[in-house]
């Protein structure tokens, strides 16, 4: 293609857009720092402040907090005055990036960007070479998951996302056995657990942290009906054992996804049900132009969630599978009935309502 035959227009498009993308690369690492040391804590209903006082209310070195306030204000992210010296965090903003935001805080999600950074050599390494990067070299990503996830469980799980198999909640309240696949560090088991005492509730994972962090929540909350196993979900070799199954965003990570969904299947009752969060996508990414997070999950998929079960010589699946591909491992692990749920609160999010007999 000569000079001439380049769409300049679209050219100088691009490159501004590049532009936005590396300023906005740069904003969340800053945005990740700002969360974990506490600054929009610190400027959240406070009145403006210069950089001393708001180094002295966070307990930080001033000349970090300085630059750190330069790149947020160059940003759009605080307000500055020049006059005065002093810097503000709009309440409108404030209600995206902090803690008090609850399910809405973004400085949550900002922390993966640094996080799967971490791995760049060692996932270059792997395109040249195949495996993967294994779980191990992760070490923060767990308790990010945590505090992701435990932002939306907090909000939704008793309330919302339970409530949307019928008659679940009703059972719970009775008393039925529960296993969580994939528990991680057990915040959403013992959530469960804590709402409905009659029922038994068991979470399982790999992860010596998670289950360590699970029980030591669950003696901290006083729950004698929560327990933890420390166990590879595809081999759980148990028959007819549980009322209820459930894996929030869990599945997609495993080494063998499909030995997983048919051990699940093999462990419910017959009328059990299997209630499988994942993210919402379709298997074909042509499909996935319209999702706003869409290169956000392709790139945790990629530098996460595909590499670990790759590392394990597994399928590695990854974030993406789409709910095409998720029926359809659904349906050949041995459940007849696959139901694939929303709710309007949360767009990231398909709920699949799995049950091993068939329709009707």
């Amino acid at each position: 293609m000569t000079a001439q035959q380049l769409d300049q227009l679209k050219a100088e498009a691009f490159g501004e857009r590049m532009l936005n993308v590396l300023n906005s690369a740069a904003i969340t690492l800053m945005i990740s720092i700002g969360h974990q040391t506490g600054l929009f804590a610190a400027m959240a209903d406070r009145p403006p402040a210069t950089s001393t006082q708001l180094a002295r209310v966070a307990g930080l070195q001033e000349r970090y907090v300085r630059e750190w306030l330069g790149a947020m204000v160059t940003g759009r992210i605080v307000e500055h005055n020049p006059v005065d010296g002093t810097y503000v965090l709009p309440p409108e903003h404030a209600a995206w990036l902090t803690r008090a935001a609850g399910m809405n805080n973004w400085a949550i999600a900002a922390q993966y960007i640094p996080l799967l950074a971490s791995v760049e050599e060692r996932i270059i390494r792997c395109f040249r070479e195949g495996g993967g990067v294994p779980y191990a070299n992760y070490p923060r990503f767990q308790r990010l998951m945590a505090e992701d996830s435990g932002a939306w469980h907090d909000v939704m799980l008793i309330d919302t996302m339970l409530p949307i198999v019928p008659g679940l909640v009703e059972r719970l309240q009775a008393g039925i056995d529960v296993l969580d696949v994939g528990c991680g560090r057990g915040h959403a088991l013992n959530l469960m657990a804590r709402a409905f005492p009659a029922s038994r509730f068991t979470g399982c994972d790999f992860s010596e942290e998670g289950i360590a962090a699970g029980q030591a929540e669950a003696a901290h909350l006083g729950l004698h009906n929560a327990s933890f196993d420390y166990r590879d979900v595809a081999a759980l070799s148990v028959t007819g054992e549980y009322d209820l199954i459930t894996a929030f965003d869990a599945v997609h990570d495993q080494a063998q996804p499909a030995a997983v969904l048919e051990e699940i299947a093999r462990a419910l009752r017959p009328d059990g049900t299997f209630l499988m969060v994942d993210f919402t996508a379709s298997s074909n990414v042509s499909e996935n132009l319209a999702l706003p997070m869409g290169p956000f999950m392709y790139t945790v998929s990629c530098l996460h969630c595909m590499t670990v079960s790759l590392a394990l010589n597994g399928a590695g699946l990854g974030a993406m599978w789409g709910e095409q591909t998720a029926v359809r491992m659904l349906k050949e692990a041995g459940f007849g009935e696959v139901e694939v749920k929303r709710i309007e609160s949360d767009s990231s999010n398909s709920y699949y309502v799995a049950k091993v007999g068939g329709v009707g």
